[in-house]
Formats: C-alpha cells, structure tokens, sequence
C-alpha cells in the first residue's frame, strides 16, 4: 500500500482493483466476447433495464460482504517488468499468499528458500497478517461505499442482448453507462465516477455482472490538480465468472491508466488472470492456509 497523507487517497481508487468492479471503458481496445445476438425480440423497457442493472448491483454489493465462500485460487498477474504467480487460499484472517513462479519460471532453491522463511515469519507474528487484514477491510469498505453510489452515480441504457462468451446458445444482457449529471462525489474515491462511461454486461438468469468494460473520458482532479491528477485515456476490463456453486468471482481485470501523485507519476498497466478456484472450508485461520499452501496440491477446476 502507499505511503499515508492526502495524497494517498486518489492512490487507493486505483490500488483496490480488485474488487472495483465497476470503472472504464476503452471499447476500441477490447476483443469482443461471443457474437452479438440479434435484438430481442421483445427490448427491455428503461424501467426494466434500470431494475434489472440496480438488481445486480445489489446482489454485487450483497455477495461482497459474504465471508461465507472461502475460496484458494492461483493469481497471475503481468506487467511490462515483471509477472508473478501466487497461490492464495482466503481465511477469516486475510488473504495468505505464496509464490511459486517469476517471469514463468519456477523458484530456485535460493529463492524457495527465502518464500520459506517468509511464510515462518508471518506465521510467527499475528501482528503481520493483523496489518495485512486491516488493509483488506479498510479496501473492501471504500469498495463498498462504491457498489452503493452505482446506482445513482451513472444513467443506464439497455444496449441489447448478446450471446454468453463460450456459450453462445446463452443470453446476456447489456447496458451503457455515462455519468449522472445530478451525481455530487462526496469524497475523493468517487470523485472519479463523475469522468467514467463504459459498458456494462449482465447474466440475466443470477442477475450478476458477467463484464463491465470502461474508460476516463477527461481528466480527474484532486485538490484543484494540485494533490493529484488521473489522466484521461485511462481504461479498465473486468470480467466476472460463476467457478461453480453459482459462486462468482473475478477472473480477469486488465487496465491501464496514468496517475500523478503531487509531483510523482504513476503508470498503471497490468493483466491479472485469476483460475483454479476451489473452495475452502469457512473459519480457517491464516496458519491453517500456511500449511496449506506449503503443502500443494493446487486445485484444478479449470476457472
């Protein structure tokens, strides 16, 4: 996490990404998914479109505060310098990490080693993983803060049906966004909501957010530019999956995007790809997800 002050805060729209589930389009940039389905045949009226959009957002923001659904999965995020991939199992004390491979090579026996001894030191200091918590839940609240103001910080237009990525046979729904002329940001996380539009694609049978898709379409200001600055251009892709039990989560997040801190820039440009998701049982402790992880055995769902 950055560093603390002011200036931190338009950092932390950025570094909670995943679990933003809702941002940027750049529709010019993004390889489309299935084929569009012909109009439906019976278009949804703006009272349904809005009721079907503020239904999944709801349930968006109900399954975010479940912690009921454990899960372990494998994380492989890309960036132009470095791709690293973790095994992470989730417990009621934080997310546990350990990593297993660097630029797609395995560790060494060097740096197996020192993943070792970094695992035998967060297993003796409570302290570390109390820290580690505390970040999740003071990301996940400003997360939710977020999920509430969707529904009244953009205006939502049916767009069409279109068929389910890998199963054409299957219908999603989909909807543009742009920002709510009447939305008034109350702090610095959602000031960003008033600069973003984008599209946004929904399973209509879970009612759950399948794709949302988005760009800055101008510059975001912090402190009258001068705490920071979010450049225009900047993209996001986030694309959600049901890894079974008709429990969803993120698959992949994608984006791109510039931000100055003070006098400091900040390029973001990352490819996230989140599989192999299995569940675990509720109430581990971050010990038990330790012994876990030393022990293998990642799961092979195919998410």
């Amino acid at each position: 996490m950055p560093s603390e002050g002011l200036a931190n805060l338009p950092f932390r729209l950025i570094a909670v990404r995943r679990l933003l589930q809702f941002l940027c389009l750049l529709p010019w940039a993004v390889v489309s998914h299935g084929q569009p389905a012909a109009s439906s045949p019976e278009p949804l009226s703006p009272a349904q479109a809005t009721g079907m959009v503020n239904r999944a957002l709801a349930t968006e923001l109900r399954t975010a505060q479940d912690p009921n659904h454990p899960m372990r999965y494998v994380l492989r995020k890309t960036s132009p310098r470095l791709t690293t991939t973790k095994d992470i199992v989730e417990t009621r004390d934080g997310a546990v990490a350990r990593l297993l491979s660097v630029n797609d090579n395995p560790l060494g026996p060097v740096d197996e080693q020192k993943e070792q001894a970094r695992l035998d030191t967060l297993a003796a200091n409570p302290s570390l993983q109390k820290h580690r918590k505390q970040s999740e839940d003071s990301d996940l609240g400003i997360v939710l803060k977020l999920l509430r103001m969707l529904p009244n910080a953009f205006l939502y237009q049916y767009a069409g049906s279109a068929g389910m990525p890998g199963n054409p046979s299957a219908k999603i729904e989909k909807f543009t966004f742009r920002p709510n002329p009447k939305f008034s940001p109350p702090d610095y996380e959602t000031q960003a909501l008033t600069a973003m539009s984008g599209e946004i694609w929904i399973e209509p049978s879970q009612e759950r957010v399948l794709r949302l898709e988005g760009h800055l379409q101008q510059d975001t200001d912090y402190g009258w530019g001068i705490l920071g600055r979010l450049n225009k251009g900047g993209w996001l892709v986030i694309e959600q999956a049901d890894v079974g039990g008709k429990h969803w989560r993120i698959t992949h997040v994608q984006m791109e995007m510039t931000l100055r801190i003070v006098f400091k820039t900040k390029i973001f440009n990352t490819v996230e790809q989140l599989t192999r998701y299995s569940p675990v049982p509720a109430g581990m402790d971050y010990r038990q997800a330790i012994l876990m992880l030393r022990g293998g055995g990642l799961a092979q769902t195919g998410r």
